[in-house]
C-alpha cells in the first residue's frame, strides 16, 4: 500500500482598504474598536468596505467607536485547540455584539469555563500587549468583571 501526505492549504495575503485599514490602525494605536455606519444607520462590526445590503461604499470617516464590551449571541466550545487557534487552552468561539453595534463579530472568549459559557454573557475586550495592526491585536474577550 502506498501512502502520501496531502496538505491542503490556501495561503493568501489581503490588502486593506480605507475602512478595514482604519479599523486595524485603531486596534493597534487605540486600542479601540470601530464600527462602520451603513446607509440605513446600522453599525457593522467588524466593518466592511461596502454595505452588504446595498453594495455602496462605506465612508471611513463615518466610523464610530463601539464596545469594548458586548454580549455573546451564540458560541461553540473548543476543548482541544489546534496550533493555529488564538489560544492554547480550551476556549469558546463566540459571536459578540459589541455595545453600540448592530452586528456581531466572531472572536475567542477566554477565562470562562465551558459550563459557565452562555448566550447573553457580558464580555469585554482584552487587547494584546504588543499590537501590530492585525485582528489579533484584539487578543480575545473575557467575562465582564473578571
Amino acid at each position: 500500500m502506498l501512502e502520501a501526505p496531502n496538505i491542503l492549504e490556501y495561503p493568501y495575503t489581503r490588502s486593506t482598504g480605507p475602512v478595514i485599514g482604519r479599523f486595524m490602525t485603531e486596534l493597534r494605536d487605540g486600542p479601540r474598536l470601530l464600527g462602520a455606519t451603513l446607509l440605513d444607520g446600522r453599525v457593522a462590526v467588524p466593518p466592511t468596505e461596502y454595505d452588504p445590503a446595498t453594495g455602496a461604499a462605506v465612508d471611513a470617516d463615518a466610523m464610530v467607536e463601539v464596545g469594548p464590551a458586548g454580549v455573546v449571541t451564540t458560541w461553540s466550545w473548543v476543548a482541544t485547540p489546534r496550533p493555529e487557534h488564538p489560544l492554547d487552552h480550551p476556549f469558546a468561539w463566540a459571536l459578540v455584539r459589541l455595545d453600540g453595534a448592530d452586528t456581531a463579530m466572531l472572536h475567542a472568549v477566554d477565562g470562562v469555563a465551558e459550563g459557565d459559557m452562555k448566550t447573553g454573557l457580558r464580555v469585554t475586550a482584552r487587547f494584546a500587549e504588543e499590537r501590530v495592526g492585525s485582528i489579533r491585536d484584539l487578543a480575545c474577550f473575557v467575562a465582564e468583571g473578571s
